[in-house]
């Protein structure tokens, strides 16, 4: 007879325990973006809701944004360093394809032998670690977990792109997911559509890039983020309604029960369309921090999340749906408890 495996079961009900975020020092205005794609603020406003946004230094750094967000959420959850044990960090813009980003923050924060690891979900990305997280919790195999959507997109995007160099900025959002007594973290509904896979890339990949230095010399481009606006523009107020209504259904929720929501700040355009078509009630709180932060992918949502409550337009307690989708295309969306956020 074959030996019995042990399982582990964990939390009944998880929730968002603390959040922390990192915003880069350097304002920078659309005047300042525009000229290198002949462009104007009021085109960039019009366009996309921004007005301002961060970029970061060489000093700011993936490591060291995230680093700042992860102490301000593990301060906030009121939890100690040593009682995480594992690390997520989502993010597409952490160069080094190894090793990944998550063992060396795990280290700099002072945890010692937990579990960190990268995941790649572009925009997504945050709310899909956001799932882990709470799959994790509730399966035993963690007790509290750290999940950071962080980006340092200037890094990938060419200035002179007018689809993409108005568009993306910089910053790192973090959160601490562990054991909850009432349900915070609803199901989490998910998905990916490969057929848009054209739609945000990287427009050449690093063994071309590689072959193009032997045969150019200096005159070699590097990588570029690419994006085909129009179609993740057609994609999204298409496809994103049914999204959002299953995850509240699963939370056996309505709109009518949302306090506030926050999409991925991917385009203001998208962000209203999408509140538009789910007519969501008038005391609902539409998350707009792409207008003074700009898309900063996987880090998009934890900022404006943070930005809500910081600005008294939220509180600790009130209930929000996440939605978000990138590069994939993927997509998820799960309702949520919003945290103590200091």
């Amino acid at each position: 007879m074959a030996a019995r495996i042990a399982q582990t079961t964990g939390a009944e009900h998880t929730a968002i325990l603390g959040l922390g975020v990192y915003r880069p020092v350097r304002v920078v205005t659309n005047d300042e973006v525009a000229g290198p794609i002949n462009s104007s603020d009021e085109w960039i406003r019009t366009r996309s809701g921004i007005k301002t946004r961060r970029f970061a230094s060489d000093d700011e750094t993936i490591h060291t944004m995230s680093v700042a967000a992860a102490r301000g959420a593990i301060e906030s959850a009121g939890v100690d360093v040593d009682q995480v044990d594992c690390v997520i960090v989502a993010t597409s813009t952490h160069l080094q394809l190894t090793p990944a980003a998550g063992p060396r923050i795990a280290t700099e924060l002072g945890m010692n032998g937990a579990a960190a690891f990268d995941i790649m979900a572009g925009c997504a990305g945050f709310c899909h670690g956001l799932a882990l997280a709470s799959d994790l919790v509730r399966a035993g195999t963690s007790k509290n977990v750290l999940v950071i959507g962080v980006e340092k997109l200037t890094d990938t995007v060419n200035p002179a792109d007018r689809s993409t160099a108005f568009l993306f900025a910089d910053g790192a959002g973090a959160v601490i997911v562990g054991p909850s007594e009432e349900p915070g973290i609803g199901p989490t509904v998910w998905g990916s559509d490969g057929t848009q896979h054209h739609a945000i890339r990287q427009d050449k990949n690093w063994i071309e890039f590689f072959r193009e230095i032997d045969e150019k010399g200096l005159d070699a481009v590097r990588p570029y983020l690419a994006m085909e606006g129009t179609a993740v523009f057609r994609w999204a107020a298409h496809s994103l309604e049914k999204v959002c209504r299953d995850a509240i259904d699963r939370a056996g929720l309505s709109t009518d029960d949302l306090d506030a929501m926050i999409p991925h700040q991917a385009n203001g355009r998208i962000i209203d369309i999408m509140a538009r078509v789910l007519k969501l009630p008038e005391n609902c709180v539409l998350a707009d921090d792409i207008e003074e932060t700009g898309n900063t992918s996987a880090a998009s949502i934890p900022l404006a999340m943070e930005a809500l409550l910081r600005q008294g337009r939220s509180k600790p307690g009130d209930t929000a749906l996440l939605i978000a989708f990138g590069a994939g295309l993927s997509y998820a969306a799960q309702v949520v408890t919003l945290p103590d956020w200091r």
